[in-house]
């Protein structure tokens, strides 16, 4: 009888108590491993501490209170866009209110539904240069696949918005600048904890200063040289364009420049980091369960012909439920973070305004009083009507409600199709030495990367 494949790595859970500095030390390093195993299980929990106080739903109604019925009462928490600032500066990810609402108005129409086939092309050539870049490696010898899955989703985004190939220098000076970035900057920051005056410096490390000061230069000369070519007309038609070109529909502006770079950084945080993050995991999870990697890699075959078109996507089902399962299991943004405008009832708790208000795809995903084998790896869970109950009221990859990822369509184009091209050319072995060992900063990533084996499939 062959063993049942190990669960999915997940990581240590604290103990149910700690000091408040001993907390605070945990959540820097990786706020997965900060929180308590309890949280699982909990519809709602409470945390005090001397400067503010955060409750984490995971009862689906309040997910719903929070995110789709009254989002106005929970604007995107200050503490959060205190450690990501020095990159994203003012960007939509960060903002709230009115102007929130004038940059969604201009962004949305470049990601809806029919946008995404002019995109295609661009995706697919993105994994045919990934393709290319693996297939001197498929020896045997490890390769650390998390990079490949974050060089992939970049050359994906710069595709896609700029029309240029992670090979051009700018685009590649951006990617491994942030690489930098991101092993440099914890999710929270001092601030985050702390209630510091406006003039009070954030004490971001030079490191985090120098290299998002670096991206903002690099994304700013991209713009500007694209706001010249719109202006004579030779603009290439790609995101970059629509989105530069359209007008807020109630007053007519358009975002300048400045407004752009602060747009293109988070599309890059968000469009890459995000993407490349789920790739990884799914691939991993593949590795680890050889049956589900035979399925994907024939259904693969059988459907990415030499000249499939974006129509394939429709027929890559097996593909699509993976990508769904590994962001479950490790969703890109672990917690989200929203703040009280007002005092409100939350189950039997009065919260005060200011509170903060924690959603946590990564506990709401794993919930054991939501999920039939939480922690399992099971691309055909969403068949079953437990699976599809979730997927309905405890499945936030993307957050929800007005504030849902305006990439999401995008992200589900990309995902399963740079994972089935994959296959379809290689078959993937796990190292049973090098477990990845989930930890989070800017996105669920590998604490020491994820490793694994290539080989050439044969047709």
């Amino acid at each position: 009888m062959t063993a049942a494949p190990p669960l999915p790595p997940k990581p240590p859970a604290r103990p149910d108590r700690v000091s408040l500095w001993r907390y605070l030390r945990l959540f820097r390093r990786d706020i997965l491993s900060a929180q308590p195993a309890r949280l699982y299980r909990a519809w709602m929990a409470e945390f005090r501490t001397p400067f503010f106080r955060s409750y984490m739903c995971n009862d689906p109604a309040l997910v719903d209170l929070v995110l789709k019925e009254r989002p106005r009462d929970f604007p995107k928490s200050n503490r959060i866009r205190e450690g990501l600032t020095p990159l994203l500066g003012n960007s939509v990810f960060v903002t709230n209110g009115g102007t929130w609402e004038r940059q969604r108005r201009i962004i949305d129409p470049a990601f809806e539904g029919g946008r995404l086939r002019d995109t295609f092309p661009a995706m697919r050539a993105a994994a045919e240069a990934m393709l290319a870049r693996l297939a001197p490696r498929a020896d045997g010898k490890p390769v650390e696949m998390e990079f490949e899955a974050s060089h992939a989703a970049a050359d994906v985004i710069f595709r896609t918005l700029f029309s240029i190939p992670i090979e051009d220098a700018t685009a590649s000076a951006v990617f491994h600048e942030f690489r930098r970035h991101q092993q440099e900057q914890p999710i929270l920051n001092l601030a985050a904890f702390l209630p510091l005056p406006r003039w009070m410096p954030r004490f971001h490390s030079r490191t985090t200063r120098q290299t998002a000061a670096r991206i903002r230069q690099l994304i700013e000369s991209l713009t500007a040289a694209r706001a010249a070519e719109i202006a004579t007309g030779t603009a290439p038609d790609d995101l970059a364009t629509k989105i530069m070109t359209f007008p807020d529909p109630q007053t007519g502006a358009r975002f300048d420049t400045a407004e752009m770079v602060d747009q293109v950084a988070i599309f890059f945080l968000a469009g890459h980091e995000t993407s490349a993050s789920a790739l990884a995991w799914a691939l991993y999870l593949l590795a680890t369960h050889p049956d589900w990697q035979e399925r994907l890699a024939a259904e693969a075959q059988e459907q990415l012909g030499e000249t499939a078109d974006f129509t394939v996507m429709g027929r890559l089902k097996l593909a699509r439920a993976v990508f769904r399962e590994a962001m479950r299991l490790y969703p890109p943004v672990p917690m989200m973070v929203r703040q009280t405008r007002c005092p409100v009832r939350l189950r039997d708790r009065e919260a005060p305004a200011g509170a903060q208000i924690v959603l946590s795809p990564w506990h709401l995903h794993r919930h054991e009083r939501l999920w039939d084998n939480p922690d399992g790896f099971d691309p055909a869970r969403f068949e079953t009507e437990n699976g599809r109950e979730g997927l309905r009221h405890a499945y936030i990859p993307f957050s929800a409600g007005p504030r849902v990822c305006p990439g999401a369509g995008f992200a589900m184009v990309e995902g399963p199709l740079l994972l089935a091209m994959v296959l379809r050319d290689f078959r993937l072995t796990a190292l049973p030495d090098r477990v990845p060992v989930p930890a989070a900063h800017l996105t669920v990533r590998s604490a020491n990367g994820i490793w694994l084996k290539l080989e050439r499939r044969t047709s």
